[in-house]
């Protein structure tokens, strides 16, 4: 199969013209200003508001001025990650896309189909004119990936609809009607340096091939966590020698589990060989841990020329047993919906600057009590370990209603067009939704789109035949909109 042979023809069309155009997080001007050209080109009005969040409506087709107005929604931005090998700059470069089997992936990067495959479809609605529909409005966030700015900034009034389709959802069949809430939690620890002493092997750790994703919809996969497995290493170390630190760095992205780390590192002379025993050991232990879910786990330790400063021990220590103490993956599964994780923390990203070592995690559940708790707890490791901590103020989750109109209208058409029931469900990923609600409480919504894996990896791929299954659900649905009472 060649891409140009990709059903529905022009949902794939729009999905390769969105993938031509950078659009980091925070960083959606060339992407915002496609869109904006696209709505003239096709004669459609269009506005942007302060935020960078773009709207572009649609008369309804001939008989079907009276529906209730639906808004389709989808962000802009996409997930920037890519192997240590690829060369590829985010800002200025095309994803490149190609086929493998029946998936859809990208060459060393994220695919962007999160949320690109939402952006393609209404693009594909907005041009098609054979489509029966009532009005709608289609409306594109910017950086929903790193702080969901462009919901929290929408303003009353920007959008009038009385429906919203979210088409942000990775599990083709199922229907999403709620989302946890989440928030991050960054720590700051000092990191004074001294002089390197003398007669020490320095070397550099290095973990690599994990699996990693989605920080909420794959934490309760059993992926390691890169950070995780580093220290787990160094503090073997430590407690055998007298270790010192000298860098460390892991993880990028606070809503992606890492998938690599290394650490530089010192040890006297006589402990050379025995700490590449001790990796050896530990490697295969970990490696037996997480036969399933890392298959491509590797860790490897070289020599490394030695370095002028080391961390002062003291506060070495403290770094490296907070990290080991602070809790990383699901913490409880929801007590109503069988399979929810209910509440869990990723332990995302370790940076080292000048003087100062920053950690970021985050933290999601779908009860805002038990996220606080799960924040303090994060907080508490590393307060106790000397770091200075802020939690942000976070946004809220979208609580289910399962007696959704559109809920039941989408059910309806899932069985009619495939002769199955679809699940209802509700993910520990957060979705813009719960933030509409605010500013938007009388609306209705749901939430689906087609099956996506590894997302926020460079592994993400996309199921190519459920693109066509879900587009025919989004066009069935759209033509069985109630008229407006």
């Amino acid at each position: 199969m060649e891409k140009k042979d990709l059903k529905p023809v022009i949902v794939f069309q729009y999905f390769e013209e969105v993938c031509q155009v950078p659009r980091p997080s925070k960083k959606e001007e060339k992407i915002r200003a496609y869109l904006l050209d696209f709505a003239q080109k096709h004669g459609l009005h269009a506005r942007t508001d302060d935020a960078g969040n773009v709207l572009i409506e649609k008369p309804a087709s001939r008989g079907k001025e009276n529906l209730k107005t639906v808004i389709l929604q989808s962000h802009m931005d996409m997930v920037c990650e890519k192997n240590k090998d690829t060369q590829h700059n985010f800002e200025t470069d095309p994803i490149e896309t190609y086929i493998d089997g029946e998936w859809l992936r990208a060459r060393g990067t994220t695919l962007g189909a999160d949320n690109g495959i939402g952006m393609a479809a209404e693009l594909a609605l907005l041009a098609s004119d054979d489509v029966e529909h009532g009005p709608v409005q289609c409306l594109f966030t910017v950086d929903e990936e790193t702080g969901l700015t462009g919901a929290f900034a929408l303003k009353e009034g920007f959008m009038k609809g009385d429906i919203l389709i979210n088409l942000d959802s990775e599990d083709e069949g199922e229907l999403f009607i709620g989302c946890a809430g989440g928030a991050g939690t960054t720590a700051v620890f000092p990191c004074p340096m001294t002089h390197a002493p003398e007669g020490y092997f320095f070397f550099r750790v290095v973990v690599k091939g994990l699996t990693g994703g989605h920080s909420g919809d794959d934490i309760n996969k059993n992926r390691a966590n890169a950070n995780k497995l580093l220290n787990r290493y160094l503090v073997q170390l430590m407690r055998k020698y007298d270790l010192r630190l000298c860098e460390i760095d892991g993880g990028n992205l606070h809503n992606a589990i890492p998938r690599e780390a290394y650490a530089v590192c010192a040890v006297p002379m006589e402990n050379k060989e025995s700490v590449r025993v001790d990796l050896n050991v530990y490697l295969s232990e970990v490696e037996n841990e997480y036969a399933v879910t890392e298959p491509n786990l590797q860790m490897d330790l070289e020599s490394e020329a030695p370095r002028a400063e080391v961390m002062e021990v003291a506060d070495m220590k403290r770094f490296l047993l907070s990290i080991y103490a602070v809790h990383n993956g699901v913490y409880a599964m929801s007590q109503d919906i069988a399979g929810l994780v209910e509440t869990s923390s990723n332990l995302a990203s370790v940076k080292q600057g000048k003087g100062e070592l920053t950690v970021v995690t985050s933290q999601r559940s779908s009860i805002l009590s038990s996220r606080e708790d799960m924040s303090m707890m994060v907080s508490a490791a590393f307060l106790l370990g000397g770091a200075s901590v802020s939690t942000g103020d976070g946004y809220p989750g979208w609580k289910p209603n399962p007696s959704s109109e559109i809920l039941h209208i989408a059910v309806e058409s899932y069985k009619r067009l495939f002769g199955t029931e679809p699940k209802v469900k509700a993910i520990h990923a957060g979705l813009e939704c719960g933030l509409f609600l605010e500013k938007y409480p009388s609306l209705d919504m749901v939430s689906f789109g087609p099956t996506l894996r590894g997302v926020h990896s460079p592994d993400e791929r996309m199921l190519i035949p459920t693109v066509d299954k879900f587009w025919r659900h989004l066009l069935d649905v759209l033509a069985h909109i109630p008229a407006k009472s």
